[in-house]
């Protein structure tokens, strides 16, 4: 007569199909998002997403300022901004960060040393061809600025910095899911974080060609940039401009208060605004952050500005 098959024999056989399962499943929803991402946001011939490129828009011998934009998100959304300032006399520079503004699936592979690296970098060269250099970073790329502000060696020499809504806390959600990340990562490879509330002016937020989509290790590297900034803010010893909205959905106002105190400088001004999101740079009432950002930069060595504007309250 046969054997009666062991409990354990059923169980491993059982866990061995729950598995498998899993992973295909993981492997099926994984594709069907490459593919819509792939549609939405198709690739150039230099492999990156079409209007998501660097942007460069060089003054030999001017003032400069380099951007950074945020996790998920491509220079594309500091373009505005990079025209305002090229047109009040500055050198712009925009990199586009590692993972971003190609496929999502180099997005998943990204860590927060990546991309602190590559701000390095990039604030190195502007520093070696230009006297005078500002940073500006949005959401994450703010979280970047300020770890540039706290570096001993290139942060003293800046000539300013402007935080637009820096994401240097994230709420307590958003850190547990880091922390469990490994687990629920097992089970989907990416997550939509499409939150219309980021950009209020439905134009705009048409125009946008972030991936709207998070990885486990975007994640988590998302994470430990903006708590390595927030444990520098103290070491901020440069004049500080921060601009946050009343209604951004990704950083509450408390937060931003409790990082603004935070930041070492006496020289430092926070600047509300009470229309926009989180991606204030295309959002309603831009120009009016333009307008004092521009200020804030002239005011601490950049170009002077014109006769008539607003200035730097």
């Amino acid at each position: 007569m046969p054997q009666p098959v062991a409990p354990f024999l059923i169980a491993a056989a059982a866990g061995a199909a729950a598995g498998a399962a899993t992973r295909w499943w993981r492997q099926r929803h994984a594709l069907r998002v490459e593919a819509a991402a792939g549609a939405r946001l198709p690739l150039g011939p230099d492999g990156v997403i079409i209007g998501a490129g660097a942007l460069t828009l060089d003054r030999p011998h001017a003032p400069a300022v380099l951007l950074l934009h945020g996790a998920g998100d491509t220079p594309n959304s500091m373009r505005y901004l990079a025209g305002a300032l090229h047109a009040a006399g500055y050198a712009v520079r925009a990199p586009l960060l590692p993972g971003h503004g190609r496929t999502i699936r180099d997005f998943a592979a990204v860590a927060e040393d990546d991309w602190m690296d590559a701000a390095r970098a990039e604030l190195r060269e502007l520093q070696r061809r230009h006297a005078w250099v500002a940073v500006i970073g949005l959401s994450m790329g703010g979280a970047l600025a300020a770890r540039l502000a706290a570096d001993p060696e290139l942060g003293p020499s800046l000539g300013a910095v402007v935080l637009l809504a820096p994401y240097l806390t994230p709420p307590a959600p958003v850190r547990l899911a880091a922390l469990l990340s490994h687990g629920w990562g097992a089970l989907a490879e990416y997550v939509n974080t499409l939150d219309p509330r980021s950009i209020h002016d439905e134009q705009e937020r048409a125009r946008t060609i972030g991936y709207g989509i998070m990885t486990p290790a975007a994640l988590r590297a998302l994470v430990r940039t903006a708590r390595a900034a927030f444990e520098a803010l103290p070491s901020v010893g440069r004049p500080t401009l921060m601009v946050h909205s009343s209604h951004d959905n990704r950083v509450a106002a408390v937060a931003a208060r409790r990082a603004f105190e935070r930041i070492g400088t006496a020289e430092k001004r926070l600047m509300w605004r009470e229309i926009g999101g989180h991606i204030l740079p295309v959002d309603h009432g831009r120009q009016e952050v333009f307008d004092v950002v521009l200020a804030w930069l002239a005011a601490h060595g950049g170009v002077a500005r014109e006769a008539g504007a607003a200035p730097v309250a």
